[in-house]
Protein backbone atom coordinates (compact mmCIF):
# COMPACT_ATOMS: atom_id res chain seq x y z
CA UNK A 1 0.00 0.00 0.00
CA UNK A 2 1.53 3.32 -0.97
CA UNK A 3 -0.33 6.03 1.59
CA UNK A 4 1.56 8.80 0.11
CA UNK A 5 -0.75 8.51 -2.39
CA UNK A 6 -3.94 7.89 -0.42
CA UNK A 7 -2.83 11.01 1.34
CA UNK A 8 -2.21 12.78 -1.69
CA UNK A 9 -5.98 11.85 -2.43
CA UNK A 10 -7.12 13.13 0.65
CA UNK A 11 -5.56 16.54 0.22
CA UNK A 12 -7.97 16.92 -3.04
CA UNK A 13 -10.75 16.00 -1.20
CA UNK A 14 -10.58 18.26 1.62
CA UNK A 15 -8.30 21.27 1.03
CA UNK A 16 -9.47 24.47 -0.26
CA UNK A 17 -8.95 25.11 -4.06
CA UNK A 18 -6.83 27.47 -3.13
CA UNK A 19 -4.49 25.34 -1.34
CA UNK A 20 -0.83 24.27 -2.81
CA UNK A 21 -1.24 20.03 -3.29
CA UNK A 22 1.55 18.04 -2.75
CA UNK A 23 0.44 15.90 -5.31
CA UNK A 24 1.02 18.97 -7.60
CA UNK A 25 4.42 20.76 -6.00
CA UNK A 26 6.89 21.68 -8.91
CA UNK A 27 9.32 19.24 -7.53
CA UNK A 28 12.79 19.78 -6.34
CA UNK A 29 16.18 20.89 -8.22
CA UNK A 30 17.42 17.33 -8.09
CA UNK A 31 15.17 14.33 -8.90
CA UNK A 32 14.54 12.08 -5.53
CA UNK A 33 12.79 9.16 -5.10
CA UNK A 34 9.42 10.07 -3.31
CA UNK A 35 8.46 8.49 0.03
CA UNK A 36 6.15 5.99 -0.22
CA UNK A 37 4.41 7.00 3.46
CA UNK A 38 4.97 10.77 3.34
CA UNK A 39 3.96 13.38 1.20
CA UNK A 40 6.58 15.91 -0.56
CA UNK A 41 5.76 18.63 2.15
CA UNK A 42 6.19 16.39 5.09
CA UNK A 43 9.62 14.78 3.93
CA UNK A 44 10.10 18.37 4.05
CA UNK A 45 9.19 19.29 6.98
CA UNK A 46 11.06 16.28 8.53
CA UNK A 47 14.52 16.93 6.28
CA UNK A 48 14.21 20.73 8.01
CA UNK A 49 13.43 18.97 11.57
CA UNK A 50 16.30 16.97 11.55
CA UNK A 51 18.85 19.24 10.35
CA UNK A 52 22.00 20.10 12.16
CA UNK A 53 21.23 23.89 11.38
CA UNK A 54 17.68 23.55 12.84
CA UNK A 55 19.06 22.03 16.51
CA UNK A 56 21.26 25.01 16.40
CA UNK A 57 18.35 27.67 16.39
CA UNK A 58 18.00 26.37 20.75
CA UNK A 59 21.02 28.18 21.15
CA UNK A 60 20.78 31.56 19.20
CA UNK A 61 19.40 34.64 20.22
CA UNK A 62 15.96 35.86 19.53
CA UNK A 63 16.14 38.98 21.44
CA UNK A 64 18.11 38.82 24.68
CA UNK A 65 21.50 37.82 24.39
CA UNK A 66 22.33 34.54 25.85
CA UNK A 67 19.75 34.39 28.14
CA UNK A 68 20.13 32.65 31.35
CA UNK A 69 16.35 32.65 32.54
CA UNK A 70 14.64 29.70 31.60
CA UNK A 71 11.39 31.09 30.32
CA UNK A 72 12.84 33.64 27.19
CA UNK A 73 12.59 32.72 23.86
CA UNK A 74 15.77 31.83 22.00
CA UNK A 75 15.32 31.60 18.01
CA UNK A 76 14.20 27.69 18.45
CA UNK A 77 10.75 28.75 20.49
CA UNK A 78 10.54 31.43 18.46
CA UNK A 79 10.21 29.08 15.21
CA UNK A 80 8.13 26.16 17.08
CA UNK A 81 5.55 29.29 17.69
CA UNK A 82 5.29 30.31 14.55
CA UNK A 83 4.58 26.82 13.29
CA UNK A 84 1.99 26.25 15.51
CA UNK A 85 0.13 29.82 15.03
CA UNK A 86 0.47 29.16 11.16
CA UNK A 87 -0.73 25.64 11.46
CA UNK A 88 -4.04 26.75 13.65
CA UNK A 89 -4.91 28.99 10.71
CA UNK A 90 -3.98 26.82 8.17
CA UNK A 91 -6.70 23.83 9.17
CA UNK A 92 -9.44 26.82 9.76
CA UNK A 93 -8.73 27.64 6.42
CA UNK A 94 -8.16 24.54 4.91
CA UNK A 95 -4.91 25.12 3.15
CA UNK A 96 -2.16 22.25 3.49
CA UNK A 97 -0.63 21.86 7.23
CA UNK A 98 2.43 20.37 6.35
CA UNK A 99 3.65 22.88 3.78
CA UNK A 100 2.62 25.76 6.05
CA UNK A 101 5.21 23.86 8.91
CA UNK A 102 7.61 22.80 6.75
CA UNK A 103 7.99 26.75 5.40
CA UNK A 104 7.65 27.85 9.70
CA UNK A 105 10.13 25.12 10.66
CA UNK A 106 12.79 26.34 8.28
CA UNK A 107 11.75 29.96 7.91
CA UNK A 108 15.21 31.57 10.09
CA UNK A 109 17.46 28.87 9.92
CA UNK A 110 20.32 31.52 8.54
CA UNK A 111 20.01 33.47 10.86
CA UNK A 112 23.20 34.22 12.76
CA UNK A 113 23.85 34.34 16.60
CA UNK A 114 23.30 37.66 18.72
CA UNK A 115 20.18 38.15 16.45
CA UNK A 116 20.34 40.99 14.37
CA UNK A 117 23.16 42.64 15.71
CA UNK A 118 25.06 39.77 14.06
CA UNK A 119 23.90 39.78 10.56
CA UNK A 120 24.52 43.31 10.36
CA UNK A 121 28.15 42.91 11.10
CA UNK A 122 28.29 40.46 8.60
CA UNK A 123 26.47 42.57 6.37
CA UNK A 124 28.97 45.40 6.76
CA UNK A 125 32.10 42.86 6.34
CA UNK A 126 31.21 40.66 3.80
CA UNK A 127 31.17 42.75 -0.13
CA UNK A 128 28.09 41.24 -1.26
CA UNK A 129 25.89 42.39 1.97
CA UNK A 130 24.34 39.01 4.02
CA UNK A 131 20.48 38.84 4.78
CA UNK A 132 19.53 36.18 7.01
CA UNK A 133 16.72 35.43 4.25
CA UNK A 134 18.82 34.81 1.82
CA UNK A 135 21.14 32.54 4.55
CA UNK A 136 18.32 30.33 5.61
CA UNK A 137 17.57 29.63 1.65
CA UNK A 138 21.53 28.65 0.84
CA UNK A 139 21.37 26.99 4.32
CA UNK A 140 18.96 24.41 2.60
CA UNK A 141 20.15 24.10 -0.79
CA UNK A 142 24.28 24.39 -0.25
CA UNK A 143 25.14 24.29 3.85
CA UNK A 144 23.41 21.37 4.70
CA UNK A 145 24.30 17.77 4.94
CA UNK A 146 27.99 18.85 4.20
CA UNK A 147 27.29 20.62 1.07
CA UNK A 148 24.73 18.30 -0.37
CA UNK A 149 22.27 20.50 0.84
CA UNK A 150 18.10 19.61 1.69
CA UNK A 151 16.93 19.69 -1.29
CA UNK A 152 13.92 21.24 -0.70
CA UNK A 153 10.95 21.50 -2.91
CA UNK A 154 10.35 24.65 -4.53
CA UNK A 155 7.50 25.66 -2.97
CA UNK A 156 9.03 25.49 0.60
CA UNK A 157 11.91 27.01 -1.04
CA UNK A 158 10.02 30.05 -1.90
CA UNK A 159 8.08 30.52 1.41
CA UNK A 160 11.53 30.47 3.28
CA UNK A 161 13.17 33.26 0.94
CA UNK A 162 10.26 35.77 0.70
CA UNK A 163 9.11 35.07 4.20
CA UNK A 164 10.55 37.88 5.42
CA UNK A 165 9.28 42.09 5.84
CA UNK A 166 11.72 43.96 7.32
CA UNK A 167 10.33 47.31 8.25
CA UNK A 168 7.77 47.02 5.44
CA UNK A 169 4.47 46.19 5.30
CA UNK A 170 2.91 42.87 5.48
CA UNK A 171 1.70 42.69 1.79
CA UNK A 172 4.46 44.29 -0.28
CA UNK A 173 3.21 46.64 -3.19
CA UNK A 174 5.28 44.27 -5.57
CA UNK A 175 3.50 40.52 -6.04
CA UNK A 176 6.89 39.39 -6.94
CA UNK A 177 8.28 39.70 -3.25
CA UNK A 178 5.08 37.69 -2.04
CA UNK A 179 5.16 34.29 -1.79
CA UNK A 180 3.52 32.02 -4.02
CA UNK A 181 1.27 29.83 -2.27
CA UNK A 182 -0.99 31.29 0.46
CA UNK A 183 0.60 28.48 2.75
CA UNK A 184 3.49 31.52 2.67
CA UNK A 185 1.86 34.40 2.75
CA UNK A 186 0.51 32.54 6.09
CA UNK A 187 3.76 31.97 7.32
CA UNK A 188 4.91 35.34 6.49
CA UNK A 189 2.05 37.12 8.73
CA UNK A 190 2.29 34.65 11.47
CA UNK A 191 5.66 35.19 11.71
CA UNK A 192 5.40 38.84 12.49
CA UNK A 193 1.98 37.73 15.20
CA UNK A 194 4.17 35.65 16.85
CA UNK A 195 7.54 37.82 17.45
CA UNK A 196 5.87 40.92 18.30
CA UNK A 197 3.56 39.00 20.79
CA UNK A 198 6.78 36.89 22.81
CA UNK A 199 9.34 40.07 22.47
CA UNK A 200 6.84 41.64 24.49
CA UNK A 201 6.50 39.20 26.92
CA UNK A 202 10.07 38.89 27.63
CA UNK A 203 11.27 42.58 27.27
CA UNK A 204 8.43 42.63 30.15
CA UNK A 205 10.18 39.84 32.07
CA UNK A 206 13.25 41.56 31.61
CA UNK A 207 12.29 44.69 33.00
CA UNK A 208 13.01 46.72 30.11
CA UNK A 209 9.44 47.72 29.70
CA UNK A 210 6.36 47.76 31.63
CA UNK A 211 3.11 46.97 29.98
CA UNK A 212 1.16 50.40 30.68
CA UNK A 213 3.93 52.05 28.18
CA UNK A 214 2.87 50.11 25.21
CA UNK A 215 0.30 52.85 23.64
CA UNK A 216 -3.24 52.25 24.99
CA UNK A 217 -4.79 52.44 21.73
CA UNK A 218 -2.78 49.20 20.57
CA UNK A 219 -3.61 46.85 23.98
CA UNK A 220 -7.23 48.38 23.56
CA UNK A 221 -7.51 46.87 20.55
CA UNK A 222 -5.13 43.52 20.53
CA UNK A 223 -5.24 42.57 24.09
CA UNK A 224 -3.77 43.39 27.25
CA UNK A 225 -1.94 39.43 27.57
CA UNK A 226 -0.17 37.53 25.68
CA UNK A 227 -2.63 35.13 24.96
CA UNK A 228 -5.15 37.72 24.04
CA UNK A 229 -3.23 39.10 21.70
CA UNK A 230 -2.53 35.90 19.95
CA UNK A 231 -6.30 35.30 19.69
CA UNK A 232 -7.59 38.40 18.87
CA UNK A 233 -4.75 38.47 15.57
CA UNK A 234 -5.70 34.74 14.61
CA UNK A 235 -9.24 34.99 14.67
CA UNK A 236 -8.99 38.67 12.78
CA UNK A 237 -6.85 36.68 10.04
CA UNK A 238 -9.36 33.49 10.25
CA UNK A 239 -12.87 35.53 9.67
CA UNK A 240 -11.07 38.39 7.08
CA UNK A 241 -9.63 35.64 4.98
CA UNK A 242 -12.89 33.74 5.46
CA UNK A 243 -15.14 36.49 4.25
CA UNK A 244 -12.21 37.33 0.90
CA UNK A 245 -13.51 33.75 0.02
CA UNK A 246 -10.33 31.98 1.25
CA UNK A 247 -8.51 33.32 -1.79
CA UNK A 248 -6.33 35.69 -0.07
CA UNK A 249 -4.92 36.06 3.14
CA UNK A 250 -5.64 39.10 5.29
CA UNK A 251 -6.46 40.70 7.96
CA UNK A 252 -8.73 44.10 9.41
CA UNK A 253 -7.33 47.40 8.58
CA UNK A 254 -7.50 47.85 11.86
CA UNK A 255 -5.69 45.07 13.18
CA UNK A 256 -2.83 45.28 10.81
CA UNK A 257 -2.45 48.73 11.41
CA UNK A 258 -2.45 47.75 15.43
CA UNK A 259 0.49 45.00 14.78
CA UNK A 260 2.17 47.22 12.67
CA UNK A 261 2.21 49.91 15.41
CA UNK A 262 3.04 47.75 18.51
CA UNK A 263 6.59 46.62 15.51
CA UNK A 264 7.20 49.66 15.16
CA UNK A 265 7.35 50.45 19.13
CA UNK A 266 8.77 47.12 20.12
CA UNK A 267 11.67 48.68 17.89
CA UNK A 268 12.32 51.60 19.71
CA UNK A 269 11.47 50.59 23.10
CA UNK A 270 13.16 47.17 23.37
CA UNK A 271 15.30 46.33 20.42
CA UNK A 272 17.34 49.76 20.41
CA UNK A 273 16.71 49.95 24.48
CA UNK A 274 20.32 51.06 25.56
CA UNK A 275 19.87 47.82 27.87
CA UNK A 276 19.56 45.74 25.19
CA UNK A 277 21.63 47.65 22.63
CA UNK A 278 24.89 47.75 24.79
CA UNK A 279 25.22 43.54 25.19
CA UNK A 280 24.84 43.33 20.96
CA UNK A 281 27.75 45.91 21.00
CA UNK A 282 29.71 43.60 22.74
CA UNK A 283 28.91 40.80 20.64
CA UNK A 284 28.92 42.74 17.47
CA UNK A 285 33.06 43.15 18.45
CA UNK A 286 33.46 39.27 18.56
CA UNK A 287 31.94 38.34 15.68
CA UNK A 288 33.67 40.95 13.91
CA UNK A 289 37.01 39.56 15.36
CA UNK A 290 36.25 36.06 14.69
CA UNK A 291 35.41 36.31 10.79
CA UNK A 292 38.75 38.72 10.59
CA UNK A 293 40.54 36.46 12.24
CA UNK A 294 39.30 33.20 10.01
CA UNK A 295 39.19 35.64 6.72
CA UNK A 296 43.23 35.96 7.05
CA UNK A 297 43.35 32.19 8.12
CA UNK A 298 42.22 29.49 5.81
CA UNK A 299 43.47 26.58 8.11
CA UNK A 300 41.96 28.11 11.09
CA UNK A 301 38.94 27.78 9.24
CA UNK A 302 39.39 24.24 8.81
CA UNK A 303 40.60 23.36 11.66
CA UNK A 304 37.33 24.48 13.81
CA UNK A 305 34.97 23.38 12.17
CA UNK A 306 34.29 25.57 8.81
CA UNK A 307 34.74 24.44 5.65
CA UNK A 308 35.26 25.74 2.25
CA UNK A 309 32.80 24.91 -0.54
CA UNK A 310 34.38 24.59 -4.26
CA UNK A 311 33.50 27.40 -6.65
CA UNK A 312 32.85 30.37 -2.85
CA UNK A 313 34.99 32.77 -1.97
CA UNK A 314 36.68 32.43 1.33
CA UNK A 315 34.99 35.43 2.48
CA UNK A 316 31.48 33.38 1.45
CA UNK A 317 33.04 30.11 3.58
CA UNK A 318 33.95 32.33 6.21
CA UNK A 319 30.33 34.17 6.40
CA UNK A 320 28.56 30.59 6.63
CA UNK A 321 30.86 29.38 9.74
CA UNK A 322 30.32 32.69 11.19
CA UNK A 323 26.34 32.63 10.43
CA UNK A 324 26.14 28.91 11.61
CA UNK A 325 27.13 29.46 15.25
CA UNK A 326 25.70 29.36 18.23
CA UNK A 327 25.49 32.31 21.05
CA UNK A 328 27.99 30.16 23.11
CA UNK A 329 29.88 28.44 20.47
CA UNK A 330 30.77 32.23 19.22
CA UNK A 331 31.63 33.11 22.86
CA UNK A 332 33.67 29.82 23.70
CA UNK A 333 35.50 30.33 20.56
CA UNK A 334 36.65 34.07 20.68
CA UNK A 335 37.72 32.94 24.64
CA UNK A 336 39.96 30.48 23.10
CA UNK A 337 41.22 32.39 20.44
CA UNK A 338 41.72 35.91 21.81
CA UNK A 339 41.56 35.85 25.41
CA UNK A 340 44.46 34.51 28.03
CA UNK A 341 44.72 31.03 29.02
CA UNK A 342 45.06 29.38 32.34
CA UNK A 343 48.21 27.30 32.54
CA UNK A 344 47.57 23.66 33.03
CA UNK A 345 50.30 21.24 34.80
CA UNK A 346 49.70 17.83 33.38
Amino acid sequence: MNVRTIIEDRELKALSRHAAFSSCSKGRNRPEELCRVRTVYQHDRDKILHSKSFRRLKHKTQVFLSPEGDHYRTRLTHTLEVAQIARTVARALALNEDLTEAIALGHDLGHTPFGHAGERVLNELMSQGFHHVRQSLRVVDMVEKSGAGLNLTWEVRDGIIKHSKGGGPLQADDPQAMPATLEGHLVRRCDMIAYVNHDLDDAQRAGVIALDQVPREILDLLGKTHGRRIDRMVRDMIDESLAAGGAHICQSAEVEAAILALRDWLYTHVYQARRVREEFDKASRILRELYQYFLADENALICFGGRRTPGDSLEISVGDFIAGMTDRFALNLYGKLFLPQSWKIL
